[in-house]
């Protein structure tokens, strides 16, 4: 059997995957990427909305810090991309607005917006009338809401699409195939053997396979805590021009004690999003879903029941048992975690890549990802 010899071997070319291959390569490291259909992940279903401060719940402080971290980058991250590569990631600075629909609502996003200033977050407290006034095609019921400037977005499918071809030209090898086993050697992680039967050897293995992860065959049990998929249904929507524009910023509130958000894109899609659905890694949509989906966004913006629905689809997000990611070192030695992001995934792929390239070349944890190092679940090898 073939044998390739490699700096570092990325498992899973999902958004995750990529970025840190890419970021990797340009550390001056050989770069290998094992995946059968590099960029097509759970990004490509993901809205893409670059949240932070609107999606921060109570006690994610550390998950809320390396959330802005990587927001703070994306300007940067998306601009280069775009230079190395010519293709547009679809990154916008909208800004994000989240309604409160009854009274109910807008005392939890008041006490949302107090939890901001304790914390020295940038968001503001509109009535509805102004929520209204920003975005006219809002329900009049809307009773308020807060404006979070901060908060973006980008097109998940684009920016995936960017990072296979910034790969491509950075020199990262792109193996079309299914890893079908880790093989461990000596006590460490030493490669992987395809579905082809051809070997990988590398000196280093990231393991960036998404709800999959602790899934993968010759992993060593108590490595990995399991990595739950969490089910999201989304709906794609087209803005005719003689309806644009019909919103001209991020919309997100909080239907029947269900999360939804409305995501404008510059070419005129609309993205609705999404369900949360426990039921292992089925991928089905739902009549019940899309239907929740379309009921929720009308109440919350009654005129787009006009537009055309082009496109449903569902995809699974990586949940770790705190919904944190899992950054760096496992107790497998040489097997590195990439893993475990949850909602966030889009969000959190430069300051991922970023940390990960850096312990990559140095062998030093960086600051940010000490508090989501794999260790604080108590994994150990089994002697």
């Amino acid at each position: 059997m073939a044998r390739t010899d490699t700096d570092v071997l990325v498992i899973g070319g999902g958004i995750i995957g990529l970025g840190v291959a890419w970021r990797a390569a340009q550390r001056g490291l050989a770069v290998t990427v094992a995946d059968p259909d590099p960029g097509h992940g759970a990004a490509q279903v993901a809205a893409g909305m670059l949240a932070p401060v609107t999606e921060l719940q109570y006690g994610e402080e550390p998950l809320l810090r390396l959330g802005m971290a990587s927001n703070e980058r994306y300007a940067a991250f998306a601009a280069e991309l775009s230079e190395v590569t010519g293709l547009d990631t679809g990154y916008r600075q909208t800004g994000t607005l989240a309604v409160a629909l009854d009274s109910d609502d807008r005392e939890e996003l008041r006490e949302l917006h107090s939890f901001h200033q304790r914390l020295g977050l940038e968001s503001h407290w509109l009535t509805g009338r102004e929520c209204r006034r920003l975005e006219p095609m809002l329900a009049p019921g809307v009773r308020g809401g807060l404006q979070v400037t901060g908060d973006h977005q980008v097109d998940g499918r684009r920016l995936t699409a960017a990072l296979v071809a910034a790969c491509e030209r950075a020199g990262v090898d792109l193996h079309r195939a299914e890893v079908t086993e880790l093989l461990v050697e000596a006590g460490r992680a030493a490669g992987v053997r395809l579905s082809g039967g051809e070997i990988l050897r590398a000196e280093r293995i990231v393991l960036a396979a998404g709800s999959r992860s602790h899934l993968l065959p010759g992993l060593p049990e108590g490595v990995l805590p399991a990595i739950r998929p969490v089910k999201g249904q989304v709906l794609r929507l087209r803005i005719p021009e003689q309806y644009a524009p019909f919103l001209s910023r991020n919309v997100r509130a909080v239907v029947r004690g269900q999360h939804i958000y409305l995501v404008p894109r510059a070419d005129g899609e609309l993205v609705i999003g999404a369900t949360t659905e426990e039921q292992g890694y089925d991928t089905t949509v739902t009549a019940g879903g899309v239907y929740e989906l379309l009921r929720d966004a009308h109440e919350l913006v009654p005129g787009l029941t006009e537009l055309p629905l082009v496109e449903t689809n569902a995809g699974l997000r990586p949940g770790s048992p705190d919904n944190a990611p899992l950054l760096g070192p496992t107790a497998l030695p040489d097997l590195i975690a990439a893993t475990g992001h949850y909602r966030n995934g889009v969000l959190l792929t430069p300051v991922t890549a970023d940390l990960l390239a850096e312990y990559l070349a140095t062998g030093a944890t960086p600051e940010l990802a000490a508090p989501f190092s794999p260790s604080r679940f108590g994994s150990k090898v089994p002697a």
